[in-house]
């Protein structure tokens, strides 16, 4: 057996202030299209805001359901928008934030597994990497340089 050390480099900001102005931008895109999250059953609204090659943005925000596993996350409605508009236009950044009505959330929020996977797949695509910057309602933003520094050993296309 050998034993294999896998590491990734996170940037952390301290407020959205400190961050790079076309990413201020971007994530005040994402806040403002939270606003817009259907979230009445998990009263957890998420927005995300997709910074293309062009500096287009798309946003995109969670959409829940009655019927749970019909609702999506803001990063996949995102996604999925920015790959039926701009199919050939490469994606630089996202910017992710989350609050709940049932507390304030301080704390980064990263994309859960199903997102991750869904923008490592366009990652992949482009053969270039997005950077993905996350924050909870207020405080600190986490920035990574690569969806797959979130998903390292992920699956794709290679394995079918």
């Amino acid at each position: 057996m050998k034993k294999q050390k896998i590491e990734i480099s996170i940037e952390v900001f301290e407020s959205v202030s400190e961050l790079p102005k076309d990413i201020q931008e971007l994530m005040n895109k994402a806040q403002e299209a939270r606003k817009n999250a259907y979230a009445p059953y998990s009263l957890f609204q998420v927005g995300a805001a997709i910074r293309l090659a062009s500096n287009e943005i798309t946003i995109g925000s969670n959409q829940e359901n009655a019927a749970y596993p019909s609702g999506l996350c803001a990063e996949r409605v995102a996604i999925f928008h920015t790959g039926a508009l701009y199919p050939n236009e490469g994606i630089k950044a996202i910017a992710i934030c989350a609050s709940s009505s049932k507390q304030v959330l301080t704390e980064p929020i990263g994309p859960c597994g199903a997102c991750r996977q869904s923008l490592a797949e366009y990652e992949q695509k482009q053969k270039s990497p997005i950077a993905v910057y996350f924050m909870g309602e207020t405080g600190k933003i986490v920035k990574t340089n690569s969806v797959l520094d979130l998903l390292p050993l992920g699956f794709n296309a290679k394995y079918l």
